[in-house]
Parts: C-alpha cells; structure tokens; sequence
C-alpha cells in the first residue's frame, strides 16, 4: 500500500461508517462523485459495510472492531472504553499510512473511533447526520468533526458547525431502470406496482403482515416484496403478480418499477423515495426496540404530505388496505408535494465542504 500511496498524486480521502446500509450507501454516493479525483480508502467493521464496499470498484477497505455502547446498563458496557481505545489505536496506525487529506464520515459506532483518531492526527472531517433527531454516535462525533451535515433543516438549529445539505443519494437509484429486471414482462401491466421493503436486513413485522394480506393486496397490485437478506419467505404456490426476492444490489431499477412503496422509516430510504417522488406508506421501527428515530422520521413526512404511516401497535388489517387505497386515490397530491420539497441530494454541497476544508 505504501509504495501506491507514494506513486499517486491523488488526493485521498477516507469514508467511514456502518452497522446499517443506510450509514454506507450515503458514503458510496459521495465516492461515486470524486471517483478519479481522489484514492478512495473506507474504515470500516466486519458488519454489512464490509460486504458492501468491497463490492465496489477503486476503493480500498481496512476493516477495524467497532464497539457500539448498549443503551441499557449491561456489564459489557464496562469493557467499552477499553475497547475503544484500542479500535482508536488501530485507526491511527491506519489513518497515518493512508495519510488522507479530508475523512467523510455517516456515523454509526464504527465510524467513532476514526473520526477520534483523525482528529487527534490533525485530520479535517466532515460528517453526516441523515434523521431528524441526531444518532448517539453522531452526537459524540458532534464534538469531534469540523462539519456536521444534516438531512433535515430543523436539525441544524442551534449550532454553527450543523449544516442543511440534505441527503446524499447514488447516480444509480436516481437513474434506475426497470427494464433491466427479468421478471417484468410477467407483470399485471393493468396494476400498479408495490414494492415492500423492510431496509437493508428487512423487516419481520412488514414481511409478516405482506404474507398476511397477500391475497387482498393482489387483487390491486403487483407485489415485489424484498424482504431482507437471509429471510426468504418460503412460499408453496406463488401467486401471480408477486415477486420476491432477498436482496437488491440494484435497488435503483426496482424504485424505477414501483408507483408505490410500503417501508420502513429509515431516512436514507424515504429521502430516495422522496427524491424519486415515489408515494410511500411508512411502517416505522417501534419505539420498544428503537430510540424512536423512524417514528420522527415518518412523522415529518406525513406532516408535510409525501406519505401515509402506521405505527406498529395502531396496525390493522382495515387499516392497512385504506391507507394503500388513499395513496392510489391521492396520487397526484402527494407527487405533487414531493415536487415542491427542499430536501435534496447533498452530494454537491458536501463536497463542496470537503474541499473546502481539506488539507
């Protein structure tokens, strides 16, 4: 690697992030940007970051421990420091080979290590923060990073180092192409198309209650269900008009497909959705197994009318079917308000900010 990094005279910048593909794929976005303007090097755990950035061409991937602080009082807690001191020593060892000159950081705990590390080496870093309330890592790297991005304007009050520059989203989902998937031509053409969701390692709760009402949400749709890697859902007689499927690497044609989406409330999801002016029924994370950041997600969303929600403990079959007949019915309205919204594809911005500050 060294002799590499002596023959370039590239720029070169680190990335960090993970735990969800939510904290990669911003990343990825600005990596598709700068591409042959800098050595592109990411920092990462042995997590979904790992499976996915080593997937992608010119870049290079040094994997370090991440320790992620248990929100309850466990005995394990005791041991963080410790381990975080040493995953901040491997990051130093890393950062001072790679010598970058600018670290992009998405939060998540893998990320905090590095970012301590690069501040403590001198490194300028730029961060972002894509829900509306800011992630507890993103809180602790807040003190740490020149810049804090955010996805949402409210949540850059108060402090100067928070910027509005909104969501950065891959070339490749904003210029999906539907016919690039095999199953199209053995779609109802007289439905409109769903697809169902659940993030990155997908949703039991959204998968259950899809299989639930299969044969009720057939009658008006053609269903494309994602349903998380490793939970396929094993079904004996597939029914016309449904198509599953595990994973999308290519989520960019399947959002090119879809007149409307079924979700979860992860912010990087809803702000492609957003950009793509897809209407969508939010389903978020409960707040019993989450800090409740999907529900304010959502929330937002629907205020401002780009979609319909349901929680989880409101959830009925009723319901459920109304609000996928009002995002039929009020089609228009909602495209309409997703084209007049401010919320936007940050890479141009960050970047901007990055050069601005790199060494």
């Amino acid at each position: 690697m060294n002799d590499i990094l002596t023959v370039s005279r590239k720029k070169r910048i680190v990335l960090t992030g993970g735990g969800t593909a939510g904290h990669v794929y911003p990343a990825l976005a600005i990596k598709e940007r700068i591409e042959g303007e800098y050595d592109i090097h990411y920092i990462g755990g042995n997590g979904m970051e790992k499976d996915i950035v080593t997937m992608e061409k010119d870049i290079t991937y040094h994997e370090i421990e991440a320790v992620k602080l248990q929100r309850k009082l466990t005995a394990k807690n005791l041991l963080i420091p410790f381990k975080l001191l040493s995953s901040i020593n491997y990051a130093k060892k890393i950062l001072k080979t790679i010598k970058p000159n600018v670290i992009f950081s998405k939060g998540g705990f893998v990320a905090l290590p590095v970012v301590i590390a690069g501040k403590r080496l001198g490194i300028p870093i730029v961060s972002h923060e894509s829900d509306l309330s800011m992630g507890l890592a993103n809180k602790i790297i807040l003190h740490f990073c020149d810049f804090m991005c955010c996805a949402f304007p409210s949540t850059c009050k108060g402090k100067d180092k928070i910027v509005y520059s909104g969501q950065p989203i891959r070339k490749k989902v904003l210029n999906g192409n539907k016919y690039n998937l095999p199953f199209l031509p053995k779609l109802d053409k007289n439905k409109p198309n769903l697809l169902v969701v659940g993030g990155s390692s997908g949703a039991k709760f959204i998968n259950d209650k899809t299989m639930e009402n299969l044969d009720d949400l057939l009658k008006i749709f053609n269903i494309i269900h994602i349903t998380g890697k490793g939970k396929t859902i094993d079904t004996e007689n597939r029914k016309n008009g449904y198509v599953q499927v595990d994973y999308a690497n290519n989520m960019g044609d399947y959002l090119a497909l879809a007149d409307y989406i079924i979700s979860r409330a992860g912010s990087g999801a809803i702000n492609e959705f957003l950009a793509l002016k897809k209407p969508m029924l939010l389903i978020p994370l409960s707040k019993s197994c989450s800090r409740g950041d999907q529900i304010e997600n959502a929330k937002l969303f629907k205020s401002l009318g780009y979609c319909e929600m349901i929680e989880e403990e409101e959830f009925n079959k009723k319901l459920f079917l109304e609000k996928l007949e009002n995002l039929i019915k009020n089609d228009k309205t909602f495209k309409e308000n997703m084209q007049k919204s401010s919320i936007s594809d940050a890479c141009d911005k960050i970047i901007t900010i990055i050069k601005k500050i790199e060494r």
